[in-house]
């Protein structure tokens, strides 16, 4: 599994998995701008206020209200109902973390630049650095390996919590730009220390490469804004015969949006999803015009969530791509905000939604055409060539 550091580690339930949201807030900001793709005139977009007509969001805000007026803490008070509901996802965001979250899905967030993975014997693997970023400048390279982080071994450690320290986050805030960490590295048998400052980082959602034969490998990091279209652009730069490796692994989600965008480019219109909202069924459909012919592979792990899936769960179901890879971590629910008296904002779950065949994501994942857990690159590659992909 790898990660980035635009993506939040988990904080519990009362956290949520801030950035891993197939619909998260943004849903019902999508819905208000607009932005959210409708099945016709008589299915609206999702109202705004759909979260404060359920009983969790009464309660919370009545808990958040009752805590302000008793001169305690309304974010406090918030998050103690949510933890008890049972919602898994649900989370409360003071304001601060909450202008952060909305940061990370603009595709800006503080950190040093990288990204990881795990390797053998529980290390910690750089897998790519963002060019002119603080890890770049400091020479960090692509094979490097993280050893500790401020001096606490991270031997063993999920990626996840490794770039949480990266990036200093705590049950407050992440650390603010020019705050330093300090990293143990290790490079063909040399170690080494590097202090590194953290600075306000723009994320490449999207990035392209040529693979031997001429098929293209369009790996996407996460669903900020704009990657639906670099998607479409990068499917539209490829030679008119040239299979595409779409590279979901490790890509935990964001705007639900963009994510149907990307799935667009391969489909021409119909049906992305369905989700349901307080009883009632919505529908996502695709944009028309994209490409259905080229051949297609969706590579997929366990750290594919949420939006992902949707994508994932589009492309299989529509017979569109061959998806090879590990079963999918399985967010298929649908959170809602609601801002609470103090400024922070609570987000619940409100629904579900099932891809186009009718199945449910949530807790269950996708599972691959063809499930294989080592060298799954190179096993896409071989099924994309059996396509006519050239891959």
């Amino acid at each position: 599994m790898s990660g980035s550091e635009l993506h939040h580690r988990p904080r519990g339930v009362r956290r949520g998995a801030a950035l891993t949201l197939v619909f998260a807030s943004v849903l019902a900001t999508a819905a208000a701008t607009n932005s959210l793709p409708r099945s016709d005139e008589k299915s609206p977009a999702l109202p705004l206020r759909a979260a404060s007509s359920t009983v969790h969001g009464e309660d919370v805000a009545r808990a958040a209200a009752e805590a302000m007026a008793d001169g305690k803490s309304a974010t406090e008070a918030a998050e103690e109902v949510v933890s008890r509901s049972g919602d898994r996802w649900g989370a409360v965001y003071d304001k601060s973390e909450y202008e952060e979250f909305e940061q990370g899905l603009d595709g800006r967030y503080t950190g040093i630049g990288l990204a990881a993975r795990g390797a053998a014997g529980g290390l910690v693997e750089v897998t790519r650095v963002q060019p002119g970023a603080p890890a770049d400048r400091a020479g960090i390279r692509a094979g490097d390996t993280v050893r500790t982080v401020d001096g606490a071994s991270v031997a063993k450690r999920p990626v996840t919590e490794v770039m949480a320290l990266l990036r200093g986050d705590s049950d407050a805030r992440s650390a603010p730009a020019g705050s330093a960490v300090v990293l143990g590295l290790e490079r063909g048998g040399r170690h080494w220390t590097r202090t590194v400052r953290r600075a306000e980082l723009t994320t490449e959602s999207v990035t392209v490469a040529t693979l031997a034969g001429g098929a293209r490998l369009i790996k996407v990091e996460s669903f900020t804004k704009g990657t639906g279209a670099r998607v479409r652009d990068a499917v539209l730069d490829a030679p008119a015969k040239a299979g595409v490796l779409l590279d979901l692994r490790g890509n935990g989600g964001g705007l639900v949006s963009e994510a149907v965008k990307a799935a667009s480019a391969f489909l021409d219109g119909g049906l992305v999803a369905t989700y349901d909202i307080n009883g009632g069924q919505r529908v996502l459909n695709a944009d028309p015009g994209g490409d259905t012919t080229r051949p297609l592979v969706v590579l997929v792990d366990s750290g594919t969530m949420s939006a992902a899936e949707l994508v994932t769960g589009a492309l299989q179901d529509r017979g569109r791509s061959i998806t090879v890879g590990a079963r999918t971590f399985g967010k298929g629910s649908v959170q809602m905000p609601s801002k609470l008296p103090d400024g922070s904002v609570a987000e619940l779950t409100v629904g579900h939604y099932r891809t186009p065949a009718g199945h449910g994501v949530d807790g269950r994942g996708i599972t691959p055409d063809v499930q294989v857990s080592e060298r799954a690159q190179e096993r896409a590659r071989t099924v994309l060539s059996g396509l006519g992909g050239n891959g």
